[in-house]
């Protein structure tokens, strides 16, 4: 025994424990092979150190400045050519899902007696805009189901919420992307669910009261009777314009037969479009100094004359393939395109956001103002994040824009929530200004759905930014993101729960009745209330509860801990994105190693 420890005295430290672990391993591994949550260690969720391994600009020769200069080209060329395949691959996995759930969503949408249930509603906007992938087809079958007084104002608002919750579900799957590096795949993954959690927690707070009191109803009526509207013209549509030539070369699709499927206009016709435009075949006797007046006979004489029928020129216009192969076929092809665009578009992000250039990017984004208006900072984001949205006409690739370069560790967690924030006002400016252009016979109606989903926006806001103790997603998506690194398997378990499953429970409930939905559904939510207040009790009030409930040790340790779930998971798949992380190594080494246990309090 040294003499340090004869006088029965505990020696000083003297060695960082992390600090020579990290020296003894070498820094091997990647970034991810940081330990996740220890005291006294760094922050994880703080931006790390952008540094550029190659020459400076005044260094380099006339010819590595051409060279570099034409390398960086190259990326920037590549970086856009990706992200316009990235939207391309979005909008055909769009059609694949209307292809594959048109029909269905269709179907889901007729039935009355299950929409009265706020709980179903909610359920049915989440399904359905997962099913078509987009939040403007599910928007626009309910503006058709309230014009066409098959849904009621009230019943619809359930369902917007759920439409505002299914559009977070693209983040998400952009996120996936970064889970190769453990460091990126937190700030990513919890960038995406900081925008799920948010809805979700609106969603909690404003449907009950919805259901009481019926606030978003009246106020959008109130807004609505206070302004005379005039139908106005067709918003702008700036992705359109630039993907169609590209997206209406493969398939086009006639959004009118989801429409006639739920108001009950439906046909046993395809979704695929066949027949694009007309053709009018005039008589001989038509010529030019005829007017087109409406008194004029040659217009009576055109105005009987037969129209050809033009095809269309896409790749499946004259296909002998069902709706159901053709959705099959541009799910699978458009699934490979995104993934292989999202994984070049973070290798080119990471290679071109290096040394001045992510520096400059990261102190403009994530700048404040100076005191005492640096809460103005936040504020400014989200009319950022609303402009952009707006310009773009898309919210999924102004999210889709935002999660890779968190994941870079460019933009903070606390700067891109009010970026996304913003993305919500944006998505409804743009719906209110496509509710301007309905036709006469529906536009209260329109205009009113797209008021109720701006209100919503704006109540999260309120509730969840504006008081910054209530800035409750930032928290939960960090504990979440920890989560995540740890266990990757937790990603993909999180889609299916939020998503596809708990939505799908809901749903069977709500088909067997009311009662039964309240009295499965509603002890259930008890108990996970329950549970969520002790786990914070013992957290930070242990003393208020009784000494069984200070801890949860006395369960099965797969009820309290995802250790058992883990082993299992990774023993099922055995791959590296299943795999446990690299600090289980160092943990095991710093109990090894006899001069890291030597130099720590006994």
């Amino acid at each position: 025994m040294p003499n340090s420890l004869t006088d029965g005295q505990v020696p000083t430290p003297t060695l960082d424990t992390v600090g020579l672990v990290d020296r003894s391993l070498g820094n091997a591994g990647n970034s991810g092979s940081a330990p996740i949550s220890e005291e006294g260690d760094t922050d994880p969720w703080a931006l790390p150190q952008l540094k550029d391994t190659g020459q400076s600009w005044k260094e380099l020769s006339v010819a590595g400045r051409v060279v570099q200069a034409a390398v960086g080209f190259l990326k920037a060329c590549g970086l856009l050519g990706s992200l316009y395949l990235f939207v391309c691959s979005l909008d055909i996995l769009s059609s694949a899902f209307q292809l594959l759930g048109s029909k269905a969503a269709g179907d889901i949408f007729k039935d009355n007696m299950v929409l009265s249930n706020p709980v179903a509603g909610l359920v049915i906007g989440v399904l359905v805009t997962v099913l078509v992938q987009s939040s403007s087809t599910s928007s626009s079958i309910v503006v058709s189901m309230v014009a066409s007084k098959l849904l009621t104002v009230r019943a619809s608002v359930p369902i917007v919420m759920g439409v505002n919750v299914g559009t977070s579900i693209t983040s998400t799957l952009v996120s996936m992307a970064q889970s190769g590096d453990r460091d990126e795949f937190r700030r990513a993954f919890g960038g995406s669910a900081v925008h799920g959690i948010f809805n979700w927690l609106t969603v909690l707070i404003l449907l009950p009261l919805e259901g009481a009191m019926a606030p978003l109803e009246r106020l959008s009526a109130l807004a609505l009777g206070a302004t005379s509207l005039q139908p106005g013209g067709h918003a702008p549509d700036i992705l359109k314009v630039l993907t169609q030539p590209l997206t209406h070369l493969i398939v086009q699709l006639d959004p009118d037969v989801i429409t006639g499927s739920a108001t009950g206009n439906a046909t046993n016709s395809s979704l695929i479009k066949r027949w694009c435009r007309t053709r009018g075949q005039t008589t001989v006797g038509n010529s030019s100094h005829c007017r087109a007046a409406a008194f004029s006979p040659c217009a009576e004489r055109n105005s009987s004359a037969a129209d050809e029928r033009l095809p269309c020129h896409h790749l499946f216009a004259g296909a002998a393939l069902t709706d159901l192969a053709v959705g099959f076929i541009l799910l699978a092809a458009s699934l490979l395109v995104l993934c292989t665009c999202l994984v070049l578009i973070v290798k080119l992000l990471n290679s071109v956001l290096r040394g001045r250039v992510a520096r400059a990017v990261r102190t403009v984004v994530n700048a404040d103002f100076p005191f005492p208006f640096s809460w103005l900072g936040g504020y400014m984001a989200i009319l950022v994040g609303a402009g952009l949205t707006f310009v773009l006409q898309s919210s999924s690739v102004f999210t889709a824009a935002i999660v890779p370069l968190m994941g870079l560790g460019v933009i903070s967690l606390e700067r891109a929530y009010p970026l996304l924030l913003g993305s919500n006002i944006g998505t409804t400016t743009t719906a209110l200004l496509a509710a301007l252009a309905s036709p006469a016979d529906m536009l209260l109606s329109a205009v009113q759905v797209a008021l109720i989903h701006f209100f919503f926006n704006l109540a999260g806001i309120l509730l969840w930014y504006m008081v910054p103790i209530l800035r409750l997603p930032i928290p939960l998506a960090k504990s979440f993101g920890d989560l995540t690194a740890r266990y990757r398997w937790v990603a993909v378990a999180y889609l299916l729960l939020s998503f596809l499953l708990l939505p799908l429970a809901a749903f069977g409930l709500s088909l067997a009745g009311g009662t039964v939905l309240a009295a499965v559904g509603g002890p259930l939510v008890v108990l996970v209330l329950l549970i969520i207040l002790v786990t914070i009790l013992q957290q930070r009030r242990p003393a208020w509860l009784p000494r069984c409930l200070r801890s949860w040790a006395w369960l099965p340790l797969w009820l309290h801990s995802l250790e058992p779930w883990d082993r299992l998971v990774s023993h099922c798949c055995p791959c590296k994105a299943c795999s446990p992380p690299e600090a289980t190594a160092k943990d095991a080494h710093c109990y090894e190693n006899p001069e890291i246990l030597a130099s720590q309090q006994l």
